[in-house]
């Protein structure tokens, strides 16, 4: 049984507690955030029963958990990184890892050392229709993979607190918040490109909508990413994958979501798991459905039970995406393509 404090109950923070609830092996014992009040309540609206303190010391006092479970805004990440190892703990911490990238290294370096298991909050990696995606890519039943595009598009988040998200210098804008899944999907399936090219806009919030190109050798690969839409637009998650004998396609926005164009033979739904970990209860965020996060904490606890340390959204991999990203603002920011 693995014990878990979670640190900072935004909308993520409640994401989280409610997956837990439906992980056998994973007990949360506390919450710690700087507003204890409005804590209280989000868990009481979920019917989860766990005391809330203000400081993560104390919480650690009076509750010796394994996890530290960081969902606190991006810039406070590295601080309570450090806390937690320092204090001998497994962490699972929020993406993006953190803004910087020489910071996430640095990080990621202290995470190997520490002996300690770290997971960064990577989800899509774990997503059930991209895991699916995966799967047919090495599957090879399509032959090779020849493109991929992926698009994230969201309306402007009014749900974080202090509403951290729109501001640019705490959330890196779109870029480093949102579109860093996508980057980091790349990563996993693909590696690490050559070099991006990107464009974009750019407002109050930082790069509010990006366009990246991703350079590899032998397939065409490009993301688009961004929340400038109107706050009650909704969002979208999708891609289209060309391969040398089919297609296979997926809008979160549609039923089935994820479909496969094979030969000559007509569109049809392409199968995934989904886990049985239903929606949120909290009616906060852009997304109800439990399963991407049920997934990659099942995953996390999974390992520590087993005493391995997890192999995917390690921290060395999550700085990687944020070095990327980082690339790709840059690219955006002098309108040159940026070698990785």
């Amino acid at each position: 049984m693995q014990t878990i404090i979670i640190v900072g109950f935004g909308f993520m923070g409640g994401m989280h507690a409610q997956a837990y609830s439906k992980i056998a092996k994973a007990r949360l014992t506390a919450a710690v955030d700087a507003n204890v009040k409005a804590a209280a309540a989000a868990l009481k609206q979920l019917g989860i029963s766990v005391p809330v303190y203000r400081d993560l010391r104390e919480a650690l006092t009076r509750h010796p958990a394994d996890v530290i479970d960081i969902c606190l805004p991006t810039p406070l990440h590295g601080k309570f990184v450090r806390q937690a190892l320092k204090a001998g703990r497994h962490v699972f911490c929020e993406k993006p890892f953190t803004a910087n990238a020489a910071e996430a290294f640095k990080l990621a370096e202290l995470a190997e050392k520490s002996g300690r298991s770290v997971q960064v909050g990577q989800c899509i990696r774990f997503w059930p229709e991209y895991e699916a995606f995966v799967e047919f890519v090495k599957s090879r039943k399509a032959g090779k993979l020849l493109s991929l595009t992926l698009q994230r598009r969201a309306g402007r988040p009014g749900y974080s607190m202090g509403d951290w998200l729109n501001k640019g210098k705490q959330s890196g804008g779109a870029a480093l918040d949102l579109h860093v899944h996508d980057t980091d999907f790349v990563h996993h399936l693909l590696g690490c490109p050559k070099a991006v090219t990107s464009v974009g806009t750019k407002d109050k919030t930082g790069w509010s909508h990006i366009f990246t190109t991703y350079h590899f050798d032998e397939i065409a690969v490009t993301a688009e990413g961004g929340w400038n839409y109107p706050p009650h637009w909704g969002f979208q998650m999708a891609f289209q994958a060309i391969f040398e004998k089919g297609t296979v396609e997926f809008d979160s926005t549609v039923n089935p979501s994820l479909k496969l164009t094979l030969g000559t033979q007509a569109k049809r739904p392409l199968a995934f798991r989904v886990p049985s970990a239903g929606s949120s209860g909290s009616g906060a965020g852009n997304i109800s459905s439990l399963g991407g996060y049920y997934n990659e904490l099942a995953y996390f606890v999974g390992r520590l039970e087993k005493g391995r340390k997890p192999a995917l959204a390690t921290p060395r991999q999550a700085a990687e995406s944020v070095r990327t990203v980082l690339a790709e603002i840059k690219s955006a920011s002098t309108g040159r393509t940026v070698r990785l």
